[in-house]
Formats: C-alpha cells, sequence, structure tokens
C-alpha cells in the first residue's frame, strides 16, 4: 500500500514514511492510493475479537513492518485497556452507546493513540531516528499523545492548547506527566488558533527538516486508521447496516467511519453531530463551509470552526480531482468560507448542531431513566440521534463523564469520578504559556527539540 496527499504533489509513499511525514510536504492530508474492499471478508472478521480485527486489518495498509511486528504492536497498544474487548457497549432501549474511553487517559484517542506510539518507537528504532512531535490539542488529544509517548527516548512531544479552554482535569492529565520529552503550552487564543499555529509551522519545509517534526493529530493517517477499527467492529452487529451519531469536531473520527464504509463494512447512516461550533452542519445543509466564531461549550473538544480532516472528505467528495481540492482549500483559507455547489446528498452523511440546553437535557434524561452518564460531548450525539430520528443509532461515547463533571453536575446533579483522575489533584505540574503567535511557538520547540545526532 503507497499514500499519496489530497493536492497531488505527493505520492508513492510508503506507510513508514507516510507516519513520519504526518502532514503531506504540499500542506494537504495523505491518503491511501486505493481503498481495499472487504466485503468478501465480513464472515470471517464476525468470528474475531477487538484486537484480532486490529490485526487482520491493519496489514491491508500497512505492508512495511513484518506481520509478527505489526501484531505484536497492536496487542501491546491495548493491553492496558480497563476494558477486556478494549471498547464497551451499552444498550439504551433502541440505542446503543459505543464506549470508547476505557484507555489510560479516558477518551477515545487513546484507541488511535497507544498505536501511534508504538508505531512511532518501532520505526524510530529501525531507522535509528528521532522525531519531535507537534501537535494542537481541544482537550483530549494531547494527554493521549502524551500518554502514548511518554519517556521514549527517540523522541519529543510539545502539545499546544487553548489556556482556560479545556477542562481543568484535560490540563492537568497532560501537565502532570513529568517525563522530560514531554513539554505543554499553553496558548492565549482558541483551538483553532492552536490548529493554525501547528500547520503553519509544518509548511515551513526547512523549520520541519531541521527540527524533524512529525504530527500525532488526526491529520496523521495512522489516527485514522487505527479509529477505522472499532466501525468496522461495531458494524458487524448489524448485518443489514449500522447507523452510528458521532460528537464531531475535527471530521477525523466520522472520517474513519467513512472509510469503514467505503470498505464495504455494514454502515448505511452516519450522522456529524456537532454543538454551537456548526461549521459542519451549515455544510452539511447548504454546501457552503463558512468560518465562523469560536463558541465555547460544554463539549470543549469540539470547540473548533476549521476542521482539519474535513480535506479528506471534500477529496472523495471532488471524485479524487486535487486540482479543485486544492481551488477550494485556496478560496476558504483567503475569504473563510468556499462552496461545493448544492449539498452533499444525505444518503449516508448527514450533520446535526446541538445546543447547551439540548445537551444539558440529553444527560440529565439518560441519568434519570438509564441510571447512564453521558459525557457532555456524547450527550451531544444522542441528542442529536434522537433529534434526527436515529432510534436504533450507534452514539460513539468520547470520553468518559468524570472529565466533565461540572457539565455532569450541572445537567443530573452527579459528581462522576475516577480513580485515574483523583490521582492527579495536587499533583506538580509543568507548562509554558505563550501568546498565539507563530514566531513564539518556533522559538519555543527550536530551543528544546532534540535535533538528530
Amino acid at each position: 500500500m503507497k499514500y499519496k496527499s489530497t493536492r497531488g504533489d505527493v505520492n508513492g509513499l510508503g506507510f513508514s514514511d507516510a507516519l513520519l511525514m504526518g502532514l503531506a510536504s504540499d500542506n494537504g492530508l495523505l491518503i491511501p492510493e486505493e481503498i481495499p474492499d472487504v466485503s468478501n471478508a465480513l464472515a470471517e472478521y464476525r468470528t474475531l475479537d477487538f484486537i484480532g480485527l486490529a490485526q487482520a486489518l491493519m496489514p491491508l495498509f500497512i505492508d512495511d513492518i513484518d506481520r509478527a511486528t505489526l501484531d505484536r504492536l497492536v496487542s501491546e497498544s491495548y493491553a492496558t485497556f480497563a476494558h477486556d474487548e478494549v471498547i464497551g457497549w451499552r444498550q439504551l432501549d433502541n440505542i446503543a452507546v459505543m464506549e470508547l474511553f476505557h484507555g489510560p487517559t479516558l477518551a477515545f484517542k487513546d484507541i488511535a493513540l497507544q498505536l501511534l506510539g508504538k508505531l512511532f518507537q518501532h520505526v524510530l528504532s529501525e531507522r535509528g531516528e528521532r522525531l519531535n512531535i507537534l501537535g494542537a490539542t481541544s482537550g483530549d488529544t494531547g494527554s493521549a499523545a502524551i500518554a502514548g509517548v511518554r519517556g521514549q527516548d527517540n523522541v519529543d512531544i510539545f502539545i499546544l492548547f487553548p489556556e482556560g479552554r479545556i477542562s481543568p482535569l484535560q490540563e492537568l492529565q497532560m501537565t502532570t506527566v513529568p517525563d522530560a520529552n514531554v513539554h505543554c503550552i499553553g496558548v492565549q487564543g482558541s483551538f483553532d488558533d492552536c490548529q493554525r499555529l501547528m500547520k503553519t509551522v509544518f509548511s515551513d519545509a526547512a523549520y520541519k527538516a531541521k527540527y524533524s517534526l512529525g504530527a500525532v493529530n488526526s491529520v496523521n493517517w495512522a489516527r485514522i486508521l487505527a479509529q477505522i477499527v472499532y466501525y468496522a467492529y461495531a458494524s458487524l452487529r448489524y448485518p443489514d447496516g449500522a447507523r452510528f451519531s458521532v460528537p464531531t469536531g475535527n471530521f477525523g473520527n466520522v472520517f474513519a467511519a467513512y472509510i469503514a464504509q467505503r470498505m464495504g463494512f455494514p454502515i448505511r447512516q452516519l450522522l456529524v453531530a456537532t454543538n454551537d461550533n456548526d461549521i459542519l452542519a451549515r455544510f452539511f445543509a447548504t454546501g457552503t463551509y463558512a468560518r465562523g466564531d469560536v463558541h465555547q461549550t460544554l463539549s470543549p473538544a469540539m470547540d473548533i470552526q476549521v476542521a482539519s480532516n474535513f480535506e479528506r472528505f471534500l477529496y472523495y467528495h471532488f471524485d479524487e480531482d486535487s486540482a479543485r481540492l486544492r481551488r477550494f482549500m485556496e478560496e476558504f483559507a483567503q475569504h473563510g468560507e468556499a462552496s461545493v455547489g448544492s449539498p452533499p446528498a444525505p444518503s449516508l452523511l448527514n450533520a446535526m448542531a446541538i445546543g447547551r440546553h439540548e445537551t444539558l437535557a440529553a444527560m440529565d434524561s439518560v441519568q434519570a431513566k438509564y441510571g447512564y452518564t453521558l459525557d457532555p460531548h456524547t450527550a451531544v450525539g444522542y441528542a442529536a440521534a434522537q433529534k434526527g430520528g436515529l432510534e436504533d443509532a450507534v452514539v460513539v461515547a468520547t470520553a468518559h463523564p468524570a472529565k466533565f463533571p461540572d457539565a455532569v453536575s450541572e445537567a443530573t446533579g452527579e459528581q462522576p469520578t475516577h480513580p485515574t483522575l483523583e490521582a492527579l489533584v495536587n499533583q506538580p505540574t509543568r507548562k509554558d504559556d505563550l501568546a498565539a503567535d507563530l514566531d513564539a511557538v518556533k522559538a519555543y520547540v527550536a530551543l528544546r527539540a532534540t535535533t538528530q545526532g
């Protein structure tokens, strides 16, 4: 399997090169040159557990790491998860909740980033190289990425997060990590500022090469690959086709489901559930992708107005026409909006925005009716499924409710806890504060990055 860029100037990369490149050198996003068709293997896949399915699917996309090694890396990645089957499942009448929060940082990002950390470690060790990871987080990616690479001697990690705009527990999950290869940076601005700074740094090819920069955000194809597995696994419960409601910020999570459907897994509908930061809901309703103001909400990991993974979807929407995609992205960058004309047909993908009141009401009603606690992101997905009439939907639960105790308390009067999070309180913290300034970020990384020996 080889990889290419959505923007057309990069192609023929092996998986390991794509892994380390992260963001394509032409500023596009890397995708496989072809999507495997697994439709004839579904019966066999239904006999596999989660790890077995991951081990079956990974070699379809990774052919430059030998099978035994790849199987071991997959198995090791999920060995520390608290659930025997890696993901949990809770049935609430006709709606099912797929729990993706049983990893070390209690968020769905762990499923991808535990594997990504193992892949980085293996590839870098094989090549005798090191990497400086630069990432931006709206809450969960940072701690999950840090957990995946902390203490590694061939990786340093720099995480930008919007100061004061993530939950206190999310911040503690990053800033209490004592390992010397971890650098947490509170940026005075929004997550979109953090993401813009990160992508602009990566667009400086000379700087990226000098400091051996790599990406852990969902711009890295390996993140998408790992996420495909749980959609594949869940869809096999529904021979007639699963319908997923996915809380969505950067579009990476729901894009993984989109690829799983294109591979032939039984998926018949994807609901893109957003909060008041509704750029994606507006796009699927109108065909216009238009930046708006960033609103702080109960679900901060979704407080995003520019969805970095959306470019991958647009590439396929434009029938893999890189020139058309490039024009669209250039227009959006220049004017803050661009249009595809008519909105995409809603046969597979649809979208819905859920406000604060609806989020709180969903958390309260589920707690009262089922004794089950939703975090505010999962509540957006649940409310969207109900509002959209997806009574048999699979709602993707992206975080443990204990990560957002204030929102849960406001909705239900309950105060969720978790031992992993309780242990963080009163621990020493480390972080640095920076303005949302490109030169400041580049100087910070340059001072602390470890370059090739």
